[in-house]
Order: C-alpha cells, then structure tokens, then sequence
C-alpha cells in the first residue's frame, strides 16, 4: 500500500451528522487501498471517546482539540489580513508541524482534503496529487446566511462568502480534481469558477443501507395514538433551526386545525435556544440527543425535511427512504437527490401545501407504503457507498494536471494561539 495523507476538518466519527457521514466512508474506503496518515480535529468533547475508532484505519493520525468559541474569536484576525474567517478558525500550529513532518517522513505524493479550511495545511506543497473533496459550495451557504439575517449580521456572513468564494477558487485550481456533493453544486461552482471547469466533478452521498433497514425492529418512543411527524438533524446548525422554527409556527397548526392528533417530534444533538424555545408550543417535542434516531423514523407517519436554506445531499432525507419511510421534502431539500417526487419521495414548498399534502398522506395509508418501498428500492439502486466512492480511485492514480497559477491563501499561525 501506498502512503496517502487525508486532512478533514472535524473527526470523521461517529458518522452522526452530514460531514461525518461523508467523511467516515471516505475515511473507510481510503484506508482499504491506502496506508492513511489522517489529520483531522475535535470540535466537541463528547468526540474525543471515538478517537480509537477512527486511529484504527489509520497508518498514522493528528487529533487537534478545537474550542469553538476561541476559534470564533480567532478568527476574527482574518478581517484584519481580508481573507476569509474560516481559515483561522481552523488554523493550528501543532497541525501545519504534523502535516509537514509526516509529509517528509512517509515521502507522500497523494493528498486528499475534505472541505476547503483544512487545504491551508497544504500551502506551498509541490509536486503531490491533490483532490479536494469541497462537499458545498460553502460560500454560498454564506451568502443565503447573508440575505436571511439582519445587520449586522449580514454584513458579517456576506464578507465571509466573498472571501471565501475567493479562497474556494483558489483551491480548486491548485487541485488535481475539485470535488462536490452533487451534480447541481458541481455545476453551480462550475460557474462561479469557470477557470477551473476541467477540474470540477463530483460523487454523491451513499447510505448504510444495512444500518437504515426497514426490517430492523425498534421500540415505538411515540405516544400511542399520535400522527407523529419527525425531523432528524444537527439542531445548532442554522438550516435546520431555520427548517423546525418554520415548520413548527406555520405549518403545524395548520395540520392540527385538520388532525388534532398530529404531532411535531424535533430529534437531534444540541438544539439552539431557539430550537429549545419550540417544545412550549402544542404539539411539539424536542428530544435532544438520542443513542438512535431509528426508532423515531422507525415509528414516524412521516419524514418531513422542510428545509428553506440547503446545501448540498441531505443525509436525513436518504436515510429515512432508505428505512423504506414516506418523506415530505422542500424543493432545497431534494436537490441532488435522484429520487421522484409523487412516487418516492412528496414535494411541497410553501406552507399551505405542505400542509395539504401530509393531510393527504396521513389519510392514505396505501400512498405512504407504496411511497416508503419506492424510496427503499431507490436507495438499494442508487445509493450505495462503494458505487459513489469508486470514482475517486482513478482520480488519486491518474497523471496530475499542470498547476494552477494562484496560490493558496494560507492562514499564518498566531504566536497567541498555537494550538485551538
């Protein structure tokens, strides 16, 4: 086996949330071909218990604490340099000595960075095969931050996706392949970075289907008698916050006008205040962390994804078809999706017809279980790991590309804060 270096921004395990669903996979499909020297960073305590499972794939392995409340202020020196805040967010000493010495040490010619911050650590560093696995168009994530807040939160959000819209392009033709979460974020940067078009491809999300099987059995956490809708997600990452909030103050009184037994289960770790604040309403519930989201989806009468502001694959959206679930998705929330709507999976955007189709589906027993074995034998068809990731093997082995004319805009460690 070959010596590969892999730098991902947030310990890819447990597999718990979108990033480290992607990055756990790649991480497992990497080190079947590859001895892997993994650099990576831990932004939660909790996380710190799953570096054994994760330094078992690995020939070698970095694990940098990351307190997010300093990194957000540390990142403010990016305003002063005018380059983008998340490149000192993720900016540590200990990690640049550790990615240099290894890359010395173990002679590595391929490189694989997973999101955009951790190629900083990749400055300067010539005559290596380097694909970037950029996941979302990041910046532009920004920017609909930008146009949904209010100043001056706004002005801070747009600086952030000028700057790293700027930084994305710079990545993208420094890398052999630069690399995204679905056809249309592929085609979106295409366009926001047309001198790198050759460059820019993609490979989608896979499930565990095993893991979210519909024949799996699990107890019913729901109160009997309960149309339970449920929404799974990291509940302090503000898409999904943004989602429940709406969801909860104009959609579900309206069911409930209709179906006084229809209910709103909120599941996932670290629910904002906002989040928090949601249980006070009728009909409500916010669950906090559970050990599995399953059973909910399990038990669910139906997935909902109504997300306004999204990015890239939604993971909630294919795990619950893969447990052969009827899900009700927004229009951004199906994006990269290969999945129909009206046959295996129910599209609505605004809040009256969101309403007026699970009404439907709630009464029609018949729809949802037909909807739930389409979404499930799409799943099997389309969405395997191994199938997704295979593209990225004749990338690592193919010749490399003439290099790009820019240069990566590296954030300078601070002599204050060498280790975050």
């Amino acid at each position: 086996m070959e010596d590969l270096l892999l730098l991902v921004h947030r310990i890819p395990y447990p597999p718990n949330k979108g990033d480290k669903i992607r990055s756990w996979h790649l991480l497992r499909h990497l080190a079947a071909r590859y001895r892997v020297h993994l650099a990576t960073f831990v932004d939660d305590p909790d996380d710190w218990q799953y570096v054994a499972n994760v330094r078992q794939l690995c020939a070698s392995s970095h694990f940098a604490p990351l307190n997010p409340t300093r990194a957000r202020l540390r990142s403010l020196r990016a305003l002063l340099a005018n380059r983008a805040l998340s490149l000192d967010y993720y900016s540590d000493r200990s990690t640049r000595t550790w990615v240099q010495r290894t890359m010395r040490d173990a002679g590595i010619e391929r490189v694989v960075v997973f999101s955009s911050p951790m190629a900083q650590y990749m400055h300067d560093v010539p005559g290596v095969r380097r694909v970037v696995d950029l996941c979302d168009v990041d910046s532009e994530k920004w920017r609909a931050y930008a146009d949904k807040k209010s100043w001056p939160a706004s002005l801070l959000y747009g600086y952030e996706a000028n700057r790293l819209l700027r930084y994305e392009r710079e990545v993208a033709a420094n890398s052999d392949a630069a690399l995204f979460v679905s056809a249309p974020e592929a085609a979106l940067f295409r366009t926001l970075a047309p001198e790198s078009a050759s460059r820019i491809g993609w490979f989608g999300n896979g499930v565990d289907t095993v893991y979210f099987s519909p024949d799996a059995v699990h107890a019913n956490p729901y109160p009997s008698g309960e149309n339970a809708l449920v929404f799974c997600g990291a509940m302090d990452y503000w898409p999904n916050v943004d989602a429940v909030q709406w969801f909860a103050h104009e959609v579900l009184p309206l069911l409930r006008a209709r179906m006084p037994h229809t209910s709103f289960f909120i599941v996932g770790a670290r629910p904002a205040p906002e989040v928090q604040a949601l249980a006070n309403l009728p009909g409500v519930t916010v669950t906090g962390t559970v050990p599995d989201v399953r059973p909910y989806v399990a038990h669910a009468a139906l997935s909902v994804a109504p997300l306004r502001v999204a990015r890239g694959i939604q993971n909630k959206v294919l795990e619950a078809m893969s447990m052969g679930k009827a899900v009700v998705v927004s229009p951004q929330a199906l994006e990269g999706i290969d999945a129909a709507a009206g046959s295996e999976v129910l599209l609505a955007e605004h809040a009256t017809d969101v309403a007026n189709t699970i009404v439907a589906a709630l009464s029609d027993g018949v729809l949802r279980a037909a909807l739930g074995r389409a979404a499930r034998a799409r799943i099997e068809a389309s969405y395997g790991w191994d199938a997704r990731l295979a593209p990225l093997d004749a990338l690592l082995e193919a010749p490399r590309q003439p290099a790009g004319t820019t240069h990566l805009q590296a954030a300078v460690p601070s002599p204050t804060w060498n280790q975050a």
